[in-house]
């Protein structure tokens, strides 16, 4: 591990000026970045802890959720508002890791941890242009069973490994951010980016801004969502494919829906065609079979992961065929 200077912030004006410090970087619950840490993969020259920050969740005026980014990811799952208003949410977080991991980890901390990639974690010799741009992917033509097969460039198809971050996509929450240059509200599904030639940025945050906190927005049909997560065991693994969905229905016919998936692309993948595909269309398995074909229409497989846009199709529809029957487990 590389030496640093560690400081824990009383609060975000102090946090903001030693985030400011070049070669800064924030810690919440440190479940991923003291891997990185280990690995040599992140090496800061200073450490600014912010997980004694304020950790609240209160509702907002608008009838939605203000979710500081310093609350643990137990605490949130257990909300009783988070229960019964967005139960994809609270499935998503306790489809992660492990309990004595979600009481660490921070909200914040989650949608900002990195790839599990295994070339990226392997600093002993493989290629990676995340970890050192322009070194090369050696994911490519490796083991590639959980790579990308949305949204990937050349030079990088690593995924987004977070379940939490999923069910935000699909709720359209918002992250509010603070830095050297001011607060600034962002949209969730623009938060992470896609590789492109730059796949060491993961987000499209500045350097030294902070993420102060997520807020749901009011889904009046939000209780009638879920999260299901495909891997292979039943604990402790990443997801293959993932589906955070909400459904509403007007007699047969789909009123509304929202859609995301996991496990496909470097960010939490909004199915933006295959929700317009489902809205006014009959509810039938078929249906939900083809809105996934369409949002899978531009899907590059690679060697070992030809079968997750068929995984994700068939798990799109048994999750809103479940939605469909009133079911959220």
């Amino acid at each position: 591990m590389t030496p640093f200077r560690y400081a824990r912030a009383a609060d975000v004006p102090e946090a903001l000026r030693l985030g400011a410090e070049p070669g800064a970087s924030y810690l919440g619950g440190g479940t991923n970045l003291v891997d990185l840490l280990r690995e040599t993969v992140a090496r800061p020259e200073r450490l600014v802890d912010v997980s004694g920050l304020p950790a609240a969740i209160e509702e907002t005026a608008a009838g939605g959720l203000r979710i500081d980014a310093a609350v643990r990811n137990t605490a949130l799952a257990e909300h009783p508002v988070v229960r019964t208003r967005y139960p994809m949410l609270a499935r998503a977080i306790l489809a992660g890791a492990s309990a004595q991991i979600r009481n660490m980890a921070t909200v914040g901390g989650n949608l900002l941890q990195r790839t599990r990639c295994t070339y990226f974690y392997d600093t002993d010799g493989s290629r990676c242009n995340k970890r050192s741009p322009g070194a090369g992917c050696d994911a490519r033509e490796g083991f590639n069973r959980i790579h990308a097969v949305l949204g990937a460039s050349q030079a990088c198809v690593a995924t987004h490994p977070s379940d939490m971050c999923v069910a935000l996509a699909a709720l359209d929450a918002r992250v509010h951010v603070t830095g050297p240059s001011g607060p600034r509200r962002i949209a969730f599904d623009d938060l992470h980016r896609l590789p492109g030639d730059a796949p060491d940025r993961d987000t499209i945050l500045a350097s030294g801004e902070l993420i102060e906190a997520i807020e749901l927005p009011p889904l009046a049909y939000g209780a009638t969502s879920t999260y299901r997560k495909v891997r292979d065991r039943a604990s402790y693994a990443f997801a293959l494919v993932s589906v955070a969905a909400a459904l509403k229905l007007d007699g047969d016919r789909v009123s509304d829906v929202r859609i995301a998936f996991g496990g496909v692309a470097h960010k939490p993948w909004r199915a933006t065609r295959a929700e317009a595909a489902l809205r006014g269309a009959v509810a039938t398995h078929q249906a939900y079979l083809d809105a996934a074909a369409l949002e899978f229409e531009d899907a590059r497989p690679l060697r070992d992961n030809a079968f997750k846009p068929i995984l994700a199709g068939r798990t799109l529809a048994a999750v809103l065929q479940a939605l469909a029957r009133g079911e959220t487990a």
